[in-house]
Order: C-alpha cells, then sequence, then structure tokens
C-alpha cells in the first residue's frame, strides 16, 4: 500500500506545480511512468509514458509554432522553423523538465534510478512530452498550452535571434574548404514505429564524423551536423 500512496503523493505534488488538478490522475501516473516502471506489458493495459509522449510532442509543437508566429511576425517561414526545431528540442524539454522537477517523480526501475535516469536529459524531455500530452487529453489544449507557455516564453526571449541551421552551415563550410558535401547516414532507428528515435552520423572528408539522434530524421541530421561543426571550431578550423 505504501507504493501506491506515495505514487499519489508524487502525483499531487505535481499537479499543483503544474497548476492543474486533474479529473483523471491516472493519466499524470502514466506520463511519470518510464518503461522499466511498466509492470504490464503496453497491451495488457498498463502503459509506460511512450505513447503520452507522442502525443504530447505534437501539441507542443502546435503551440511554440503559434507563440512563434504571435511574437515573430516580420520572420520567415524558415527562421521561424529554426527557431521550433531549437524549442522542441531534447535540451530544451529537459531544461524545462529540470525545472518542473520531473526526476524525483518519475516512476522508473532500481536499476535505472541507481545509473542516474533520474537526471538523464533524454528521460526528462521524454517525460516533459508525456506530461503535456497528459494535461491535453484532461483539460484540452488550453490546459496543456497554459503550462508550454508559462515554461518556453524564458527560452523564447532568451534568443532575439533564429538559430542558424547546422546543415546549411556545416555544408557552406565545407563548399568554403573545397570539400565534397557532408554525407548522412542512419546509423539505427530505435523505438516504437509511432515514435522512432534516430540516430544518424555525418561524415566530412577527412574529418571525425558527428552523429546526432532525433525523434524524425531532419532532426538528427540538424544535431549531427551541429556536433561536427563544434569539433572543427572547438580544433580551431573554421
Amino acid at each position: 500500500m505504501s507504493g501506491a500512496r506515495d505514487k499519489a503523493g508524487t502525483v499531487e505534488t505535481l499537479a499543483a506545480a503544474l497548476g492543474h488538478r486533474f479529473q483523471r490522475p491516472e493519466l499524470l501516473t502514466e506520463a511519470l511512468t518510464h518503461a522499466s516502471a511498466a509492470t504490464r506489458p503496453a497491451r495488457g493495459g498498463e502503459f509506460s509514458n511512450e505513447r503520452l509522449e507522442f502525443l504530447g510532442d505534437r501539441v507542443l509543437a502546435l503551440v511554440i509554432a503559434e507563440m512563434l508566429f504571435e511574437i515573430f511576425g516580420r520572420e520567415t517561414e524558415g527562421a521561424l522553423a529554426r527557431r521550433l526545431a531549437a524549442l522542441t528540442r531534447k535540451e530544451a524539454l529537459a531544461q524545462v523538465g529540470i525545472a518542473l522537477e520531473l526526476g524525483r517523480h518519475l516512476q522508473m526501475s532500481r536499476s535505472e534510478a541507481e545509473t542516474g535516469g533520474r537526471d538523464h536529459p533524454g528521460m526528462l524531455a521524454d517525460a516533459c512530452e508525456a506530461v503535456i500530452g497528459a494535461l491535453y487529453l484532461d483539460g484540452g489544449l488550453e490546459a496543456a498550452s497554459r503550462l508550454i507557455r508559462r515554461c518556453w516564453a524564458p527560452l523564447i526571449g532568451a534568443d532575439s535571434h533564429p538559430p542558424q541551421d547546422a546543415k546549411t552551415a556545416l555544408q557552406e563550410w565545407a563548399q568554403a574548404r573545397g570539400l565534397p558535401l557532408p554525407a548522412y547516414r542512419v546509423l539505427e532507428t530505435q523505438g516504437p514505429a509511432h515514435n522512432p528515435l534516430f540516430n544518424v552520423e555525418v561524415r566530412v572528408e577527412g574529418y571525425v564524423p558527428g552523429t546526432g539522434s532525433g525523434r524524425s530524421k531532419r532532426a538528427a541530421e540538424q544535431e549531427a551536423a551541429a556536433a561536427l561543426l563544434a569539433a572543427v571550431r572547438s580544433a580551431g578550423d573554421v
């Protein structure tokens, strides 16, 4: 019984921090349940947070796109797209997850917890998306939007200029040195078919490859390009 009380307590505490009174608190419990802690297979009825993560990702993109459309009324579609990509990356999601203290509320296996799962950026990012999905199902778009607007407003305000497209920057860098165009390759695809995680490698002749991951091939390619650019810049080859 203590486990049930602990789980209920963590749901109530987090719900208060989110500013939403859940009519279906089991949704928030699901959002906080890592796959390692699901006691039954998903098809048996008790889901991990992967399904809600899938939903929350789409809700987040919609609300952030709307915010950017409102705030940056004179920017082009390309600039808005770069902002959207940066604000929905796992790094931004993990940052919000830390601010909401999601790590201490997560339900996960002992082994995951002992190896730093509560502070793992990927797990925090996934949980953040799942919480957004839970808010959407319980309170509609308005409930999800309230949290997103509150938590992402500081991130949007922190950068007055749209981030540079890493793939374009890497291509321009290679061309300026007379090198072949960057070549991208999918190394591995993980996760369920409805919500895959792509691991991608980018190669430029004569340089150590860069790698990245993302929920789409494009996002993974952007991260890989950014990693290779960061490596050559740190080596002074700019």
